[in-house]
């Protein structure tokens, strides 16, 4: 099972508080000139995204820096969900998720705020979480909610831990719901949050999704072929 955890791209969709504001509208059409092209003008942290270490500090690994293993792996659910509006996330509700290798993907239900004034009231990472993050070996951590930092923020101290570490960070996530609940249920999940290729980008928008496997429970088991009986 494919499941999308991507935002769409529309006019006038919610950005960060000073971020450039997202237009889409039809640049060339079929009427017109023979064929139909949008024009976009956008951030590069517009909707569901990745922010490169380079986002905070002009002397860490710009995207392109990065390999590209860092946007795809196995993935690990934390279920933050049924926190009060900009409530911290502790190192006590990350902490039975960190599996070195893995991305770590932080479930508040803030997904359903999307377009409301409440989004901005998000939960946020603390810094000494973000520490227990990078300190398990972890590179790449998303969220469903437009920062790991509170809204606004002027220090971003879990940003600033996170990249610090040449970290991947994915904000404006949504769906997390669903792999919380195939998570309890024994599922294999892998996710892909591949970016657009921007030269030397701060970030850049995702098609983030995520790949949901059956229970182990419910595999065949795996039955080698041409093994003989020996003694």
């Amino acid at each position: 099972m494919i499941v999308d955890l991507s935002v769409p791209i529309v006019t006038g969709m919610p950005v960060y508080p000073g971020d450039p504001e997202v237009d889409v509208r039809p640049a060339l059409t079929v009427a017109g000139e023979g064929v139909n092209v949008l024009g976009l003008h956008l951030g590069s942290q517009s909707g569901t995204h990745v922010d490169a270490p380079y986002h905070i500090d002009d002397a860490l690994p710009r995207l392109d820096d990065l390999p590209l293993e860092r946007f795809i792996g196995p993935a690990e659910i934390v279920d933050a969900r049924g926190l009060p509006p900009r409530a911290p996330i502790t190192p006590d509700l990350v902490a039975p998720h960190l599996r070195a290798g893995t991305i770590l993907l932080i479930a508040t239900g803030w997904a359903a705020m999307w377009g409301s004034e409440d989004y901005l009231r998000h939960p946020w990472l603390t810094a000494e979480a973000a520490e227990l993050i990078v300190g398990s070996g972890i590179r790449t951590v998303g969220i469903d909610a437009l920062s790991v930092d509170p809204t606004p923020a002027e220090e971003l101290p879990a940003h600033r831990v996170l990249c610090g570490a040449h970290a991947v960070i994915a904000e404006n996530l949504r769906g997390l719901d669903r792999l919380v609940d195939a998570q309890e249920e024994g599922r294999p999940i892998e996710v892909s949050l591949l970016p657009l290729r921007l030269e030397g980008a701060d970030g850049a928008p995702v098609r983030a999704v995520a790949r949901i496997g059956p229970r182990v429970s419910d595999c065949p088991p795996n039955r080698s072929t041409g093994a003989r009986r020996t003694g």
